[in-house]
């Protein structure tokens, strides 16, 4: 079977390696993760996550009563935190998260990206969206990349109006370089052809499968006062605070059905970044 996120990692450390405006993304800090995506379904084809935001202030919510706006529940004082990932000793920044299979199956119509790429092959929307995601990582390394506005500051927003435009350049200059075909050519086929040519399709996820790595709250210690009315409590949170290569589980992706755990020795690893050019026939 082919290991899918194991291949886009390897696909993501060429593509900094070629295009400039990625260059400052150390993949070593970035590790590539499977979600379940139904086919044809809507829904994310793959996201980037920050690990490297620092805790929040404290924080709480608050409900009002709607005649008098007087605050009748409050929660406690919490801090959002995020959870720590290492591997390899070397701690992770960003996840790259993509949704299997419908990662694979997306088009340049399905994805309304004909406009980019006038007369591209379809599998070139998966290209875009990797390189999409990559573009997320903030140089500054203050998570995800924000928007700028047309004044020079930056907005809540993750997509401007030339995201797309800059993505788009972006894949047509890593094409431009002549990429290895024995790095890029895994995404000309589909589930059904990977599944076909392989046996089957895996993917790298966490031990807490469905569960990921994600920011968390925490009561604050000590509250900073007394509530203003009933308090509601934190719930505590029950997935881990640090994470491991033992987290790390390899789960097949079918066309239907619960991802299922295999052995790793049961799936085909990516090529490693610099090896010699192998046959995918």
């Amino acid at each position: 079977m082919i290991d899918y996120t194991a291949h886009l990692w390897t696909l993501m450390v060429d593509i900094v390696r070629r295009v400039p405006a990625l260059g400052f993304i150390d993949m070593r800090e970035v590790l590539v993760f499977a979600r379940y995506g139904r086919r044809r379904a809507g829904g994310a084809l793959a996201t980037c996550h920050a690990l490297d935001l620092p805790p929040s202030g404290p924080d709480r919510c608050t409900w009002t009563d709607r005649r008098s706006g007087r605050i009748v529940r409050q929660s406690e004082w919490f801090v959002a935190r995020s959870p720590e990932v290492r591997i390899g000793g070397r701690r992770i920044r960003h996840l790259m998260s993509v949704a299997l299979p419908r990662f694979c199956d997306q088009t340049l119509d399905r994805a309304g990206k004909q406009d980019l790429y006038p007369d591209g092959a379809p599998w070139l929307a998966r290209l875009d969206t990797v390189v999409h995601e990559l573009y997320h990582i903030d140089p500054g390394a203050d998570g995800i990349r924000r928007a700028v506005r047309t004044d020079g500051s930056r907005s809540r927003h993750a997509h401007g109006a030339a995201f797309y435009q800059d993505v788009a350049a972006m894949v047509r200059a890593y094409l431009a370089t002549r990429p290895d075909p024995a790095i890029v050519d895994f995404l000309a086929c589909d589930h059904r052809e990977l599944t076909r040519r392989f046996g089957g399709v895996v993917g790298t996820t966490f031990r807490t499968y469905p569960s990921f790595p994600q920011r968390y709250l925490e009561a604050a210690d000590p509250q900073p006062g007394p509530p203003a009315g009933h308090q509601v409590r934190i719930r505590p949170h029950r997935q881990p605070t640090l994470y491991t290569e033992g987290d790390l589980r390899r789960r097949r992706f079918t066309a239907r059905g619960r991802p299922q755990p295999v052995d790793a020795s049961g799936a085909r690893a990516a090529p490693s970044p610099g090896a010699a050019p192998s046959s995918w026939s």
